[in-house]
């Protein structure tokens, strides 16, 4: 087969062969890096040059849930600390594939999914309907722990001291919470359930909204939270959740990370609402009653799974429709929605900051104001923000961001009719990267551009050299230099291996 014969240039003051009307490569963005500082070291980067990681491995250890046998006695308790709805959702089953596609269009300078028809975030409220947790309350903040008071806190507060093969420094291995304390006594004196309901929390939070990538363990640190129950239930449990959330995301999208944890259940149901990939469909006369709302997506579903793996999926995303997306999938829910989380949802427009223990990000639906009913405007200049890990100056950060989390009620975002989205979409255009993947693969491409050199190479040669000044003869002979050296191993580095994670200091809990 014949292959196309593109115009040359040579400049030969850069040994550079100019290919005209023959793009080998085209831009994906940000054209403007002033958003997305971060690029080089964000997996869409690697997935550009040809390197796959795979599927993420995703950490939520909820298969053991169903286990827990709680007394009525505990489940008044569980209901007092807030997790009334929440317990109800138990065991989910992760599409592994769906959520790492969905990681490499996450982007933490902005935090959120940057996709081609614009952002779109996990927003708070969407917390509250599908998690049943507050998103209103108190800060789930705790001081730092010396992993040597893991024993005596469990003493106090679980009865009971973890032995050094039930733990990991600072760290409760689950299988010990469930084995020790799943199965508490109708008739145990109060004390007795007031631990056994200690230890389910926090089996509950260490298996889904906090769940780390340390293994089937939780930080202990989680467990004087749930000391005194009326206090507990006071904490904005939803919030901290999201903002772990976020962390975990940002975290997954570095080219070397190969885990996510996280509340996942929250990641993929989100996806579920509002994005027609990968969506399971729901039986034809299935009860539409359930609350939170994640258990629709747990009932049984009508048809086999998607099987994309994520590369299925990716295009998917990168081809993504106006039509595929849902961008208010809640609106007619009201009245399934318990008064106490309906209050609360006006929360999901609250320009503020998240904190869970040591850790804080930014809520901005200013940038996703269309998953609101309102056209979106050029959202303001969001700084350059790395979030607050466990530094030095921790105790004054967290400080600032539980000052700005007190004002978050006064800090709802409103939208503006006379916005047109025109001009977010011009911008937008600009500062996004707007795909991940190539439309042609990196092989195929490859071997495109080794044909041509092949064919120009044979051109060189049949060349006549007779009536060329002396200049442009030693520009052919160059050409042809140039591409004989570089047909003779054309595959040698045609492939690539994405570099591991190495270990890094531990801080409160590892994301």
């Amino acid at each position: 087969m014949d292959v196309a014969t593109p115009n040359i240039t040579f400049d030969e003051e850069d040994s550079q062969i100019q290919l005209s009307g023959h793009s080998l490569r085209n831009d994906p963005g940000p054209f403007d890096p002033s958003v997305l500082y971060d690029q080089d070291e964000h997996i869409s980067s690697a997935v550009w040059e040809g390197l796959e990681r795979g599927a993420l491995r995703c950490h939520e250890h909820t298969s053991k849930l169903e286990e827990w046998k709680l007394t009525g006695k505990q489940l008044e308790l569980v209901e007092k600390a807030g997790f009334k709805y929440f317990r109800k959702i138990e065991a989910f089953s992760l599409d592994n594939q769906l959520i790492s596609a969905l990681v490499e269009r996450w982007r933490k300078e902005t935090n959120t999914f940057h996709l081609p028809g614009g952002e779109m975030t996990i927003t708070l409220d969407e917390v509250a309907l599908n998690l049943g947790l507050a998103i209103d309350g108190e800060p789930v903040v705790a001081v730092e722990l010396e992993d040597s008071s893991a024993i005596p806190i469990c003493e106090k507060l679980l009865g009971k001291k973890p032995t050094s093969s039930d733990r990991r420094g600072g760290f409760l291995k689950l299988s010990w919470l469930k084995d020790s304390f799943s199965h508490c006594p109708d008739v145990a004196p109060l004390e007795q359930v007031e631990q056994c309901t200690r230890a389910y929390l926090l089996y509950l939070v260490g298996s889904t909204i906090f769940s780390t990538t340390s293994g089937n363990t939780v930080p202990v640190i989680f467990l004087p939270l749930f000391e005194d129950f009326d206090k507990a239930g006071k904490y904005a449990w939803g919030a901290a959740a999201l903002a772990f959330l976020y962390r975990a995301l940002g975290n997954a999208t570095s080219k070397s990370q190969s885990t996510i944890s996280g509340c996942l259940t929250l990641l993929q149901c989100w996806s579920y609402w509002h994005l027609n990939i990968g969506r399971p469909k729901l039986n034809q006369g299935q009860a539409h009653d359930t609350f939170p709302l994640a258990l629709r997506w747990k009932q049984k579903l009508s048809g086999l799974r998607s099987k994309c793996d994520v590369v299925q999926y990716r295009k998917a995303l990168d081809s993504l429709q106006p039509c595929d997306v849902e961008w208010q999938p809640y609106h007619d829910m009201d009245e399934i929605v318990p008064e106490d989380i309906k209050d609360t949802l006006i929360l999901g427009r609250s320009r503020t900051t998240l904190i869970c223990l040591d850790k804080a990000e930014k809520h901005l639906p200013d940038r996703c104001l269309r998953q609101f009913g309102f056209n979106q405007p050029i959202p303001q200049e969001v700084p350059q923000w790395k979030g607050i890990d466990g530094e030095a100056d921790q105790t004054k950060s967290i400080a600032s961001s539980c000052e700005d989390w007190s004002k978050h009620r006064d800090q709802i975002v409103e939208g503006d009719d006379r916005v047109d989205d025109s001009e977010y979409l011009l911008w937008y255009s600009n500062i996004t990267r707007k795909f991940v993947g190539r439309h042609t693969s990196l092989e195929s491409m490859f071997r495109q551009t080794v044909a041509g050199m092949t064919k120009m190479l044979e051109l060189a040669k049949t060349l006549s050299r007779d009536d060329m000044f002396l200049v442009n003869q030693k520009a052919v002979e160059n050409i042809k230099n140039i591409l004989s050296e570089s047909l003779k191993n054309p595959f040698s580095n045609s492939k690539g291996k994405l570099p591991t994670k190495g270990s890094k200091k531990r801080k409160l809990i590892d994301i």
